[in-house]
């Protein structure tokens, strides 16, 4: 493949690194916001800002360039992409984290509040911890555990910790920290006052989330459509 690399950064360079060990050219690398050719390129793989995401992803259904997003921060114009996506008849994967261990955790996630639903003796919380330079909080991947949890249970929406007045029932109180050189670290605690139930994901360098968007525009090209790393990884 002949990929774009639209952000070029820590992720962007890793990004690189993989695709070029598995036989892929980098046609183009775009550091900031800034005018650029697409002609070249078969995909395009967007790690940038929140800020320039969407223009990003409207600019290469524009150009019939199928699109890998993993840029978090941006999602409250989320519905303009989809919306361009069909209009375009694009092709399009955006998630949270590409990592494959974490999609195994949101599946893991998704399993135990469906088991969890039903006993209302147990309070839920989730924990994210990141690097200093992380632009949003909560991480895009702790929102999505959150709204798995949410789509199986009697929870409302999430909010940040620090931010609660008081415990409301009805919301996922999400705890974040941010610690230098720390890639990415998550975890789901069920409490009671008897045991604690706990799943944990914890990243040991950015290799994982670029692997896994490298596998993902590798299964993306030749497709139309919108999907996510559950089609990617067959889990249904």
């Amino acid at each position: 493949m002949k990929i774009a690399l639209l952000g070029y950064g820590k992720m962007g360079r890793e990004v690189e690194k993989i695709a070029l060990k598995r036989g892929h050219t980098i046609v183009l690398k775009i550091k900031e916001d800034e005018k650029y050719n697409l002609s070249k390129a078969d995909i395009a793989i967007d790690f940038s800002v929140p800020n320039a995401a969407l223009s990003h992803i409207i600019n290469c259904f524009k150009n019939n360039i199928p699109v890998v997003s993993g840029t978090t921060g941006w999602l409250e114009n989320f519905h303009k992409a989809i919306d361009t996506c069909k209009e375009k008849n694009g092709s399009f994967i955006y998630a949270s984290n590409f990592s494959i261990g974490v999609n195994i955790f949101f599946e893991l996630n998704d399993q135990l509040s469906k088991m969890m639903n039903s006993l209302e003796e147990y309070s839920v919380n989730i924990e994210e911890i990141h690097h200093t330079k992380k632009l949003d909080a909560p991480s895009g991947t702790a929102i999505t555990l959150a709204e798995g949890i949410i789509k199986n249970s009697s929870k409302s929406n999430w909010e940040l910790m620090e931010n609660m007045t008081n415990i409301d029932s009805k919301l996922i109180p999400i705890s974040v920290k941010r610690i230098p050189d720390i890639p990415g670290t998550h975890m789901v605690s069920y409490e009671s006052e008897i045991d604690s139930i706990k799943i944990k994901h914890t990243s040991k360098n950015r290799k994982g989330f670029a692997l896994g968007a490298i596998i993902a525009a590798e299964w993306l090209i030749n497709k139309r459509g919108i999907y996510s790393m559950k089609d990617v990884l067959n889990f249904g």
